[in-house]
């Protein structure tokens, strides 16, 4: 059987182009970028989604890019590798998801699962760190949004390991007269 493929016309990924370019724009992340900013993202960006239960990053393997989410929610995972993985963030529309393809080794620090069905944006980090050494006003305005979330993501971190260590001391409290 001959297989058939489908021949994109000149108009269409115009048209493709032009609706990329309205998500990147219409993104909360980015907004006050500016037009020439938008446009370079837009370069790198594709579309993604993710089916419930679906693994988007893995904690280790290479950091290619970074998503802004329109739709779903995913969870950040940690702790895998020690017994159950604990949810350290949660993350929904109008967030970004996967920093670490701005700082070097480029390397996830996160498994990060798709806990409903979920549509995002995937940028290119690779052209993307080319785009940022070229024009040092786009690494910034991206270095500032990136620290935002980390400082948000950080503290999450610090709220989720002190609700474990008190649920732990619950425990031992509650079962102390038990030995």
């Amino acid at each position: 059987m001959k297989r058939q493929t489908k021949t994109v016309t000149k108009t269409e990924r115009k048209t493709q182009s032009e609706l990329m370019a309205a998500r990147v724009a219409l993104h909360p992340f980015l907004a006050g970028m500016t037009r020439t900013h938008l446009a370079l993202l837009t370069d790198c960006a594709i579309a993604a989604h993710f089916e419930k239960g679906q693994t988007i990053l893995r904690k280790g393997e290479s950091a290619k890019g970074f998503y802004l989410i329109e739709s779903g929610e995913v969870v950040l995972e940690s702790g895998e590798e020690s017994g159950e993985p604990v949810v350290v963030d949660t993350i929904g529309p109008g967030a970004s998801l996967g920093l670490s393809w701005m700082f070097p080794p480029y390397v996830w620090r996160f498994t990060v699962r798709a806990v409903e069905h979920t549509d995002a944006i995937f940028f290119y980090g690779t052209t993307l760190r080319e785009y940022c050494e070229k024009d040092h006003s786009l690494g910034y305005e991206l270095l500032k949004r990136t620290s935002r979330v980390m400082l948000r993501r950080l503290q999450a971190t610090r709220d989720r390991m002190l609700s474990i260590l008190q649920e732990l001391d619950t425990y031992e409290n509650e079962n102390e007269g038990k030995r």
